[in-house]
């Protein structure tokens, strides 16, 4: 049975109709036609899916709309204020930290996510933080070192630190 849920999508209040148990990822895509938020798996395990709710990742292909009635909600296209990029975006953008392009946007996700919740992390942190996004590429070594980037790292992430998804898989 349909019900109307609002929630606050990219800074803006948004009300939809839908099942309780839709998945937020369908909603996002085919209702509100943001589809930079990926489907990949549909099991939470891979991270295309990630977006933030109240500033925490959440794996949308698991999340009900239900779940986020009076929340707020970022996707990627939520991320950039007008044409100015995101510092994890332009940080991506400046260590080529991406091939086909598919896991991108969950992977900036996580990063934002994590270095909200902690701004300087060393590199363990980073591969905890990403361990639950995944690249078919395998540009893992490229994400650590736009995250480090960000967050002012001097070096660049160990190449063994900088595995994401494998170190965890």
């Amino acid at each position: 049975m349909d019900a109307n849920f609002q929630f606050n999508v990219n800074g803006a209040a948004r009300k939809v109709t839908a099942d309780a148990d839709r998945t937020l990822l369908d909603v996002l895509r085919e209702d509100l036609g943001l589809t930079g938020t990926k489907y990949g798996c549909g099991e939470g395990q891979c991270g295309a899916c990630s977006v933030l709710v109240n500033d925490k990742r959440v794996f949308s292909c698991r999340t009900s709309v239900a779940s986020v009635a009076g929340k707020s909600v970022t996707t990627i296209e939520g991320l950039a204020q007008g044409e100015r990029l995101h510092p994890v975006q332009e940080a991506f953008l400046a260590e080529s930290a991406f091939q086909c392009g598919y896991c991108t946007p969950g992977m900036v996700i996580a990063a934002v996510a994590l270095l909200k919740e902690n701004p300087r992390p060393s590199d363990a942190d980073v591969v905890a933080g990403m361990n639950r996004n995944i690249c078919r590429c395998c540009s893992y070594a490229s994400y650590a070192r736009a995250i480090r980037r960000v967050a002012g790292g001097a070096g660049e992430a160990k190449a063994d630190g900088a595995r994401g998804a494998e170190g965890g898989r």
